[in-house]
């Protein structure tokens, strides 16, 4: 199983995360974000979020980055403080 956890605007549509059965199909985190994206509707707000930034156990990863059974992977836009 993987972790995927969703934060900012991203938490507000889709929520705080889930649990996912680690595929073949999934073996990166684009393919991940791809194949959620697949659901549709709000979930298209990973494909069309711009800068969208990804980590792997609590690491900024690229989105061409390997992950594996256990994996924690965090989806957020980018973010800006003042």
């Amino acid at each position: 199983m993987i972790r995927v956890l969703f934060f900012a605007s991203l938490r507000e549509a889709l929520g705080s995360g889930e649990s996912l059965a680690c595929t073949p199909q999934i073996a990166t985190v684009a393919q991940l974000r791809d194949q959620l994206a697949a659901r549709g509707d709000k979930w298209q707000l990973l494909l069309t979020t711009r800068n969208l930034r990804s980590a792997v156990n609590q690491s900024m990863v690229a989105m061409d980055t390997v992950i594996k059974d256990g994996d924690e992977i965090a989806f957020f836009p980018p973010v800006t403080g003042g």
